[in-house]
């Protein structure tokens, strides 16, 4: 099963024309890593909408200052910075559709993507390397398998540590049995959890408000 560019427009309506240029990319990059069912590619499409600001963000917002969170510390040692503030935090900030970040990240996934990611950060921005990348983290995470089972909750901790706004997620009975009825439950089914990670990417901190200024939940129920 794939997406076609209509299906992403209306689960992403601000992403315009990077919809038909991320569509074929999303299709090969959750065909490599079997993102093939319903469910699956519900769950990964919300989470790549809301860690991209709607496929509008391939690299991840902030200036030096911010970036430096990265560099000593920490953080910096759990992502496989070097413990210098040598600017580590700033060269492998968080890029590709679900911000792959740091170093050592870095490291794996040009291993596995065949790229020299460690000299070339910047080829995460490119829409095949983004999407593929994002694919390959979901399948690295072990997320095929808690979208299987529904269970958002821990899909967005293994992203990125937050929690707020899926406490609905708890409540969505029967979201399995519809979604296995094929592409008009499927673009149903995209919306409403899409919905609820805007929600979340709304309380998330101010730098995702400003991302996804325009892209309220509104617009994604319209």
């Amino acid at each position: 099963m794939s997406i076609t560019a209509q299906q992403l427009l209306q689960i992403l309506p601000n992403a315009g024309q990077r919809a038909g240029v991320f569509v074929p990319v999303l299709n090969t990059a959750m065909s490599k890593y079997q993102i093939v069912t319903p469910l699956r590619i519900a769950a990964f499409i919300a989470q790549v909408g809301h860690e991209s600001g709607q496929l509008r963000y391939v690299r991840e917002l902030g200036g030096s200052a911010y970036l430096s969170k990265y560099d000593t510390g920490k953080l910096a040692e759990r992502l496989g910075n070097t413990p210098e503030a040598d600017g580590d935090g700033q060269l492998y900030r968080g890029r590709g559709l679900i911000q792959v970040t740091g170093r050592a990240n870095y490291e794996e996934c040009g291993e596995a993507l065949g790229l020299d990611l460690i000299n070339h950060p910047e080829l995460l921005e490119l829409p095949q390397h983004a999407a593929m990348s994002a694919a390959w983290f979901w399948h690295r995470a072990g997320l095929n398998t808690l979208a299987d089972k529904g269970d958002f909750l821990t899909i967005t901790k293994r992203i990125n540590g937050g929690t707020n706004g899926l406490a609905e997620v708890r409540s969505m009975q029967g979201f399995a049995q519809a979604a296995e009825q094929g592409q008009v439950a499927l673009r149903g089914k995209l919306l409403q959890v899409f919905k609820l990670y805007i929600r979340q990417a709304a309380e998330k901190n101010g730098l995702m408000q400003q991302a996804l200024t325009g892209c309220l939940v509104d617009q994604v129920e319209a």
